[in-house]
């Protein structure tokens, strides 16, 4: 059976076992995530619109249901299948920050059946600034605040920013090739942080953002200082100023490379701060062993926990997601 005709069968399948169920039945609402990583995330959204009358299951897109893996693969083939009772949700990448200058970018945004992150993906919201202290206290339970994440990401943020808005010009011109994501990471890669000298690696991280900056202008002589204030306005317009780039960012290379490592560090000072209270406390050697098993049992692995974190879902444009799936859902039971 050829794949256009599949696709629409599914999607009059569901409308059609929708429709047979009893007024009372729950209408159920596929809703297509791209990998395993979005499943806890996108249930943690749509769990909030779930009532008397509607339900969702989250699925995932495999080569032989209906869906390739992979957002770009997705998009193309999600468009001749979804309708009111089957939705994707997808990282947001560039391609909202690109605003339809791309073919996906179009796809994404003017298709009502599609929703995204607005920030780059998951990862950044994993990594967003203002939770990752209670992240290490979850991890540890030592809550001493020895690291301050949100002043450290918002300075790196506003380093790189000139060289961000490089690759998201470059990104939505004929140059999209000459100046990649990979090639922004590895220069905003900050490699052998140190918490007690992050101003050094911060000012390595400049040092090496400035020097691309200047060579990316020589060569690229048409993105003049006006047509970076011009995008600069666009991006703010969209939520995106200096001191938030980093929620902008490939998101697997900020929780990789820069945030997990960093959290790591942070949590191993604070275990050695724990377990040196110990052995201070301890009034002999056998409880000191046995308050130490205990203590050691309970820490929690890095990366897994700051995945559980959801300190994000303060954050405004994780409010934005719930807003455009309240949105669809009103429009929805209006017809």
């Amino acid at each position: 059976m050829p794949k256009r005709l599949t696709e629409n069968i599914t999607s009059q399948y569901i409308r059609a076992a929708n429709s047979l169920t009893s007024e009372k039945a729950r209408t159920k609402i596929i809703a297509y995530v791209e990998s395993y990583d979005d499943v806890y995330f996108w249930r943690q959204i749509l769990s909030r619109f779930e009532d008397d009358t509607r339900y969702f299951e989250i699925m995932l897109p495999t080569k032989d249901r209906f869906l390739d893996r992979g957002k770009k693969a997705a998009i193309s083939n999600m468009l001749r299948g979804l309708g009111d009772h089957m939705i994707a949700c997808v990282d947001a990448d560039y391609d909202y920050l690109l605003q339809g200058q791309t073919a996906n970018s179009q796809m994404m945004l003017n298709t009502p059946y599609i929703f995204h992150t607005y920030v780059y993906a998951i990862e950044n919201y994993q990594c967003y600034a203002p939770g990752l202290h209670d992240a290490c206290v979850m991890i540890t339970l030592n809550d001493h605040h020895i690291f301050d994440f949100e002043d450290y990401l918002e300075s790196f943020s506003r380093i790189i920013y000139p060289l961000f808005l490089w690759n998201i010009w470059m990104a939505g011109s004929s140059y999209f090739n000459q100046f990649t994501q990979s090639d922004f990471n590895n220069i905003i890669h900050t490699s052998s942080f140190s918490i007690r000298r992050k101003e050094e690696s911060l000012g390595r991280l400049n040092d090496k953002v400035q020097s691309a900056c200047r060579r990316l202008s020589h060569k690229y002589k048409e993105f003049t200082d006006e047509e970076k204030d011009k995008l600069s306005k666009r991006l703010a317009s969209l939520g995106v100023v200096p001191e938030n780039t980093y929620l902008y960012i490939q998101g697997h290379h900020l929780f990789n490379k820069l945030v997990a490592p960093m959290v790591r560090k942070v949590c191993d000072i604070l275990q050695q701060e724990r377990t040196s209270e110990i052995r201070r406390m301890s009034i002999h050697a056998a409880q000191c062993q046995t308050e130490y098993t205990c203590y050691e049992n309970s820490i929690e692995p890095v990366r897994s926990m700051l995945k559980k974190n959801t300190y994000y879902q303060n954050s405004s444009q994780y409010q934005h997601i719930l807003s455009d799936i309240g949105n669809y859902l009103n429009a929805m039971d209006a017809e």
